[in-house]
């Protein structure tokens, strides 16, 4: 306890020179376990955003660039699926529900004068209550005609059910609104107007070609595997005519992705806190230069090396223990606020964050590894001036006094 007592003592005599190292300390764990905290709920964030997760099959045409990730704006190429095509998954997903997709964009007119192109999405009417839910009115029928509306849309150009809306100069009611449905790995009509595959077949004619996509719902996860399988065998037996992912996959891609977003951010932070351990370094080495004659003594008097190597080795854990203590504190509350404002711009003008939970044993675990990281490169920085001070001859030592 003595050698410790002393540690403290040095500390004291040089405060301000303590306390530089101390601030180093503590900027460099604030930034790696805020940082880590704001990684973490990004990554949190995108996976509650992602719907339908577990159960869904998507089928796309075939792009020349395969191995990416979903959503890669390299493949948004003008490719679709024939009926044929779509026959033939069907057959190869039986028994599960197979739902063909049609999209387009057309110039939308919502009334006041406001207009703009929106994404148009054509279902089967049997289809529709089975991949969207219904946030206000009723889904429309093959024989009565009308359009869904995204929720986002609907609020910005205060849409309901009964309002009139023209797409591309023909004009259609509006039966209902959709829910809510945030990042889909299928479909995103939060911003889209869904309308029957009949209207959008002689809405469009012949232009739309073919189906986006289509997708497969399969009510038991175990078989997603078996059905991707049928698929690929029965559809690229010859050539790669389909792209197949499932909504693991997707997941698991922006997983991987936000996962090296975190990585890289740790690594910022652990960049300030290396430069607080080369400040460590360079006064512990300088209080070493400057008590020589100090060391001499003590080894004259019967004081082991080990002994003084604990005494320069406590004097940089204090060091590393405050910085650290305090910085986990701020890490906590920064990490709290930038990743509250992170979320809030990503979400803005919906409620996806709501309810989103920031701090959890993740963003925790972020502290405690921010706060061991700093006590450890502390006392790492501070072991080779301790042992430099060990290694000091009592003659030589004492030459300095």
């Amino acid at each position: 306890m003595i050698f410790l007592s002393f540690a403290a003592r040095n500390l004291r005599r040089h405060w301000f020179r303590s306390l530089l190292s101390v601030i180093g300390i503590v900027v460099g764990v604030a930034a790696i376990a805020s940082l880590g905290i704001l990684g973490g709920s990004i990554n949190l964030l995108v996976a509650n955003l992602i719907s339908d997760v577990g159960d869904t099959i998507v089928i796309t045409p075939h792009t020349a660039i395969g191995g990416t990730f979903a959503g890669d704006p390299r493949t948004a190429v003008d490719v679709t699926l024939s009926s044929r095509e779509v026959d033939e998954i069907r057959r190869a997903a039986s028994p599960y529900r197979v739902i063909p997709v049609l999209q387009g964009t057309d110039e939308v007119e919502f009334g006041r004068g406001e207009s703009g192109y929106t994404r148009v999405i054509g279902l089967d009417p049997e289809d529709i209550p089975t991949l969207l839910k219904l946030e206000d009115g009723r889904y429309p029928r093959q024989n009565q005609p009308g359009a869904l509306v995204g929720t986002y849309l609907a609020r910005e150009y205060d849409l309901r059910p009964g309002s009139r809306i023209t797409i591309g100069g023909e004009d259609l009611r509006v039966a209902g609104v959709l829910a809510e449905r945030g990042f889909a790995v299928d479909i995103n009509p939060d911003y889209a107007i869904v309308v029957t595959e009949g209207w959008y077949t002689g809405h469009f004619g012949t232009q739309h070609g073919g189906y986006a996509m289509a997708i497969v719902r399969v009510g038991d996860i175990a078989a997603i595997d078996e059905v991707k399988d049928a698929v690929e065998t029965r559809l690229n037996r010859r050539e790669d005519v389909v792209d197949i992912i499932d909504s693991r996959e997707m997941l698991g891609q922006y997983q991987a992705i936000y996962g090296q977003i975190t990585v890289f951010l740790l690594g910022i932070g652990g960049i300030s806190l290396l430069v607080a351990a080369v400040n460590i370094l360079n006064v512990m080495y300088i209080a070493v230069t400057e008590r020589v004659s100090e060391i001499g003594v003590m080894r004259s008097i019967g004081v082991r090396r080990s002994e003084v190597l604990r005494i320069f080795l406590y004097e940089a854990l204090i060091l590393g223990v405050a910085g650290s203590a305090v910085g986990g504190v701020l890490s906590a509350v920064v990490g709290y606020v930038v990743s509250v404002a992170a979320i809030g711009l990503f979400t803005a003008g919906t409620t996806f964050g709501e309810e989103f939970v920031v701090f959890n044993l993740t963003a925790v675990g972020y502290i405690v590894f921010g706060m061991a990281f700093g006590i450890g490169t502390s006392t790492l920085a501070g072991f080779y001036p301790a042992w430099k001070a060990a290694r000091l001859l009592p003659v030589e030592a004492m030459r300095h006094a």
